[in-house]
């Protein structure tokens, strides 16, 4: 099956299609099947779900999926998970979390393994959003593996980014410590039947008292009490991820997240395309290993070596022209 003849099976919701797409993304992300999807997308509300590991996000998304369907969205969610120690493959801990949804057709899950990638994002998962953005769901879920330093980078990735955190464990100020203040659309503390929920709703409530500089002028992120297992909080949750949606709309809102979402694609596309292959040619335990060693030894600078290994790779490139 040719890109053109998947893609159009994956416009009229073809299921199989779906899944071979996402297999194909994943091996090679950012690759022609990805360019070939990227004018088909753009209409789903795209939603990051991130917080701390233990936090129960994907026992959250499972619920939020369940009053979506019910308010007849379709939903797709791809939720990136810790990569297997043995296999390197992901653990698939969302897919049996959110077994309820087995056969429904208005809903496609898919777990990826985050390959020890910084911040747990996959690299192919902005390809595999665009997949289901692509096959016409309504509410595209990005499920992140944890949080930290790193765990921004959803933000790029969403229309609406929820923050997680989990009474009890010190997550709360966790997420003020990793900067989380900044990307959040909106807070949630789930577990909220927990004792040390209303210390954490207090905590978060603070800090945005204090004068977080608000990510989108007009909008005030909400702190929501949620508990997935007694089923509490989760349509109010629900209903505030759409209310910011509509808060967005199609302005310049939403073209302001749209082009954040541009910008961090051209930037994976640009590492993509010239600093990764340069990190392969740089081979650090083969032809670089002599530069490391002149740096341990403090004869270079990291500045002065990575110009000799520029150096080294024009030359090489030059003599392979004139040969």
């Amino acid at each position: 099956m040719t890109d053109t003849d998947l893609v159009r099976a994956i416009q009229h919701g073809d299921r199989r299609a779906v899944a071979r797409a996402l297999t194909r993304v994943e091996a090679d992300p950012g690759g022609p099947l990805a360019a070939a999807l990227y004018r088909h997308t753009g209409q789903a509300h795209v939603v990051g779900i991130t917080g701390s590991p233990g936090a129960g996000k994907s026992t959250l998304v499972a619920a939020l999926t369940v009053v979506w369907r019910a308010a007849g969205r379709r939903v797709g969610v791809v939720a990136v998970d810790p990569s297997s120690p043995y296999s390197g493959g992901a653990v698939l801990g969302d897919r049996v979390r959110m077994g309820r949804h087995h056969g429904d057709v208005g809903v496609f899950i898919r777990s990826m393994a985050t390959r020890g990638q910084v911040g747990g994002l996959a690299q192919a998962a902005a390809d595999a959003v665009r997949v289901l953005d692509a096959a016409g769901f309504d509410r595209v879920v990005l499920e992140t593996a944890g949080a930290g330093q790193a765990e921004v980078a959803v933000a790029d990735e969403c229309h609406t980014t929820v923050v997680v955190v989990a009474p009890g464990g010190g997550d709360d100020i966790q997420a003020l410590k990793a900067g989380i203040l900044e990307i959040a659309d909106l807070f949630v503390v789930h577990k909220a039947d927990l004792p040390g929920a209303d210390a954490a709703v207090a905590h978060l409530r603070s800090a945005l008292d204090l004068g977080a500089p608000a990510r989108e002028p007009g909008w005030e992120p909400p702190v929501l009490r949620v508990s997935a297992v007694a089923d509490t909080g989760v349509a109010e949750l629900a209903a505030a991820i759409d209310a910011h949606g509509d808060f967005l709309g199609r302005g310049e809102a939403w073209v302001r997240r749209e082009r954040r979402r541009a910008e961090a694609e051209l930037r994976r596309q640009l590492f993509a395309r010239l600093v990764a292959p340069l990190l392969a040619r740089a081979d650090l335990d083969g032809p670089a290993g002599p530069v490391v060693e002149r740096l341990v030894a403090r004869q270079l600078d990291p500045r002065a070596a990575v110009d000799q290994l520029l150096a080294a790779r024009a030359g090489a490139a030059g003599a392979a022209a004139a040969a």
